[in-house]
């Protein structure tokens, strides 16, 4: 394990779990904070990033990340480069697109892919399924675009990576085409918080106790069941859904949140794979460039992207041709 990989734990240890040790959560403080300490790397050369805040963008509100060279996102399917719809996390109550650019651009480069980073509503303002709306209506809106579901990627991290999931299940069962797959970084899937981890490991989580993960399912969801398959999709039947890479941190509380739904779709024959790496924070690929162990999970990530989106563009082209 590398120094950066210690480091970073050290910090977060320091910093962020005496936050989640309080007895209540300070949405406004937690924000602050979070746009205080946010570190946002240069554009790399050939690069662009677009930002789309305006009500015309509606329901694109976020921004893009793509090379300056790519072919338009409609382009013929052999042309066009992947998408990634991404979902940040934070809880469904703080953090942004922004925040998380370390982790979008090393992912995008990765994966010569085209990026767009949604920025949902947050709650409490806007309380479960507002964040779900947003999510499924950009999607659809990348379809309006002309942009093929087997050229997609959906993919998000903690909240955002059980957003992401979540989005799949509203999307299957609302009978709109799959995109190629679903990426999901150390996702939040049980807001009922029924996970084991969230006890077993909640004395070596660098970052969180398992008790705050109760208290942030409060804020999104109001009055809503916490085993709602679209709030929590441990609890969906995952039948029929495309390909899911997940990767998950050994000492997070939120692990079993990862394992159990990698259980769960293989069970309904889903394509799955899940990696569960040894010590690593939550979501550590947010520590791109600086961590070693950021940069081989996304180069992990990029590898998924770029395979899934090529197998499910292959499949489309044989079936059009047959």
């Amino acid at each position: 394990m590398s120094w950066q990989r210690a480091l970073a734990c050290w910090y977060l240890r320091r910093n962020f779990r005496p936050e989640t040790l309080k007895p209540s959560i300070n949405v406004d403080r937690a924000r602050a904070l979070t746009a205080k300490r946010v570190w946002s790397p240069k554009v790399p050369r050939g690069w662009r990033l677009r930002e789309s805040y305006g009500a015309a963008d509606a329901p694109l509100v976020g921004e893009w990340f793509e090379r300056a060279d790519h072919a338009p996102a409609n382009a013929p399917t052999n042309a066009a480069p992947p998408t990634v719809l991404y979902c940040h996390g934070g809880g469904y109550y703080f953090c942004s697109p922004s925040a998380h650019r370390p982790l979008t651009f090393g992912l995008a480069t990765r994966a010569d892919a085209r990026l767009f980073s949604l920025d949902y509503r947050l709650a409490p303002e806007h309380r479960f399924p507002a964040a779900l709306d947003d999510a499924t209506a950009a999607y659809r809106q990348l379809l309006a675009r002309g942009i093929a579901p087997g050229s997609i990627v959906i993919a998000g991290d903690s909240a955002g990576g059980g957003l992401a999931l979540a989005t799949l299940v509203a999307l299957r069962d609302a009978g709109d085409p799959l995109p190629a797959g679903g990426l999901l970084f150390s996702p939040w899937t049980d807001l009922a918080t029924t996970g084991a981890s969230l006890r077993g490991n909640d004395a070596v989580d660098p970052m969180f106790c398992g008790a705050s993960i109760e208290r942030a399912a409060k804020i999104y969801l109001g009055d809503a069941a916490p085993t709602d398959p679209y709030a929590s999709p441990v609890y969906a039947q995952l039948r029929g859904l495309p390909p899911l890479f997940m990767l998950a941190g050994s000492t997070e509380v939120l692990l079993d949140d990862a394992r159990r739904v990698a259980d769960n779709a293989r069970a309904a024959g889903v394509e799955c794979e899940c990696e569960v790496w040894k010590d690593v924070p939550h979501v550590w690929p947010l520590f791109a460039p600086f961590m070693p162990e950021a940069n081989r999970a996304l180069d992990r990530a990029a590898a998924f992207v770029r395979r899934a989106t090529g197998r499910a563009t292959a499949a489309a082209g044989a079936a059009q041709a047959a």
